[in-house]
């Protein structure tokens, strides 16, 4: 028929019935009213194996540890792993989420460890949901902090177990009651005090009862007898995604059930992986994953988001049969999304007048827009990154974000920013070789940092210097004239002493007499005595000129003055 169709391109109705026809099947159009439900393909359904009683064994506690920022919680996880995590991260604030293996008297324990700071409180709340026990760290000297009260939120509304951590009872003005105090009034009273969660005052720095801690964690693991089968398909949570050189699209996984090994098909929303390693958190081959422990699985598609569900299927084929099928599900909700705020905008628009519609026009004209394209070395901090920015609220500049993806700064990343005239906000992540080059040749600016409220400082001040100026008037000195000089040709110099700052030449200026303005200039001769002269200060006299004005006399007011440029507040 002459057409060169692609595989994903659109038919005319006719030609499409005619092909069909060609293959002897008839195909039947329909058409959905406006408004009405989008019909979908049907759901792919990944079948659950029912797990029996019998199968099931106990399985290692998922802990979560959580609590305000710079209250000890990684130093804590370091005395379990035996590294130096803190001094690694940049500004010591963690800004990931990672999942760590303890073992204790023969019985694991999964750690997680979720940042601290505001920015990444999405990220805390995730690692809430995928745990059964939450470690509440709270040190000894400061108390229940403004993210301490959020944690404890996040552990609430998921109903995970609490167990409390009152870290630092060595520093100076540590005071373990006042913290089981602040425990009550929040309703979760210690057990020493008559309640029910159980508190361990700790040390992590120095060691001082972290073992008591990780039996009082295996104890709460006992009560409340974890279970889960290993051997049925393998389901599980993503815990962190990032891209990593040299291995491509990598994710620390949780197993939630079944047994997770190489050569497993698995598929997570868009994205499916069949399973080409995994490794444990230092790196070392592992044989599987059983459930409740954590691992790095490489052979993903893509990135796959960090909170995801994956599920185990019977071969890489179903899996990328699903995960196309789940790709043209988001695609179409996301189209959907937007005709449908398309049409929103457009009712919205007839019941204007035409002044209304004018000036909303002229609004959205003038309007200061700070574009941005975001980067991040691992997905959950993208999410992070992208929920601070979009936190960033401003009645004179608007901030939006045009892009967004895991890994290095790569050349489609600078290409979409000058397309559309954005900057790239990159966190902790390095441009690739000869990107640089690109960056200034196409005039792309990059805001990067290591620590995201340093970030986010960066993208305010960028943003600040969208506006335009505000300007204000700041005297710098006063003279008063003595005598009058003629100087060259009809040209007269005010003989002047200077009462108040000082006089510059090339400055602004205006004549004032008995409090009247008689002319506006700028100083362009200054001389004391003989010489020309750039500033004279308060006490001395001096001979002015003001630039268009001759017509001095004794008494009049030279007032010398600067227009500063003023960045106005966002």
């Amino acid at each position: 028929m002459g057409i060169f169709a692609s595989l994903n391109q659109d038919l005319k109705d006719e030609i499409a019935c005619k092909v069909a026809e060609k293959f002897g099947v008839e195909l039947e159009i329909h058409r959905r009213e406006k408004g009405a439900a989008t019909q979908r393909p049907a759901e792919p359904v990944i079948a659950k194996p029912v797990d029996d009683e019998k199968d099931k064994v106990l399985r290692p506690p998922v802990v979560c540890v959580l609590g305000h920022v710079d209250h000890g919680k990684t130093t804590l996880l370091d005395y379990y792993r035996k590294s130096n995590v803190t001094a690694g991260e940049a500004g010591g604030i963690t800004q990931h989420v990672a999942a760590y293996s303890v073992k204790r008297n023969d019985k694991q324990i999964t750690f997680l460890d979720t940042p601290g700071h505001a920015a990444f409180s999405k990220m805390r709340e995730r690692g809430a949901a995928l745990t059964d026990i939450a470690v509440l760290v709270v040190a000894a000297d400061d108390g229940f902090m403004p993210q301490t009260d959020e944690a404890l939120k996040f552990a609430q509304k998921n109903n995970v177990q609490l167990v409390v951590a009152i870290n630092k009872i060595d520093a100076k003005g540590a005071n373990v009651d006042r913290v089981k105090q602040q425990m009550q009034a929040r309703g979760i009273t210690s057990e020493d005090w008559g309640g029910t969660i159980q508190c361990e005052p700790v040390s992590a720095l120095k060691g001082t009862g972290m073992e008591s801690l990780l039996d009082a964690i295996l104890l709460q693991a006992e009560i409340m007898e974890l279970k889960a089968n290993p051997k049925c398909a393998a389901s599980g949570t993503v815990v962190e995604a990032q891209m990593e050189q040299g291995r491509g699209p990598t994710a620390t996984v949780i197993v939630n059930r079944g047994t997770l090994k190489p050569g497993d098909a698995l598929v997570c929303g868009p994205n499916f992986c069949r399973v080409r390693a995994i490794l444990d958190e230092y790196g070392k081959p592992l044989k599987n994953i059983s459930p409740g422990c954590p691992g790095r699985v490489m052979g993903w598609s893509g990135i796959p988001s960090a909170g995801a569900v994956f599920s185990a299927v019977k071969n890489a084929r179903e899996a990328e049969r699903i995960a196309d099928e789940n790709k043209y599900k988001l695609r179409k909700a996301i189209e959907e999304e937007e005709e449908n705020a398309k049409n929103a905008e457009l009712e919205e628009s007839k019941n204007l007048s035409d002044m209304e519609r004018l000036n909303a026009l002229i609004a959205g004209t003038s309007e200061k827009v700070f574009k941005v394209v975001t980067k991040a070395d691992v997905d959950g901090t993208l999410e992070a990154l992208n929920a601070s920015l979009e936190a960033i609220k401003s009645k004179r500049v608007k901030l939006e974000i045009v892009g967004g993806s895991v890994g290095p700064i790569t050349q489609n990343d600078v290409n979409m920013a000058s397309a559309s005239g954005a900057t790239i906000v990159a966190f902790d992540v390095k441009p690739d070789n000869g990107v640089p080059a690109i960056l200034k040749r196409q005039n792309v600016k990059v805001i990067s940092h290591e620590i995201i409220y340093m970030l986010l400082d960066t993208v305010k001040e960028a943003m600040a210097e969208l506006l335009d100026p505000e300007l204000k008037e700041n005297r710098v000195g006063l003279a008063e004239a003595r005598v009058i000089y003629p100087y060259g040709k009809n040209a007269f110099v005010a003989g002047s002493m200077v009462t108040e700052g000082s006089i510059r030449r090339d400055f602004n200026a205006r004549v004032l007499r008995k409090g009247e303005v008689m002319h506006t200039g700028r100083i362009d001769t200054l001389k004391r005595f003989k010489d020309d002269v750039t500033e004279v200060k308060a006490g001395y006299e001096c001979g002015i000129r003001v630039t268009g004005f001759e017509a001095y006399q004794e008494g009049d007011i030279i007032e010398c003055y600067e227009i500063l440029k003023i960045r106005p507040p966002l």
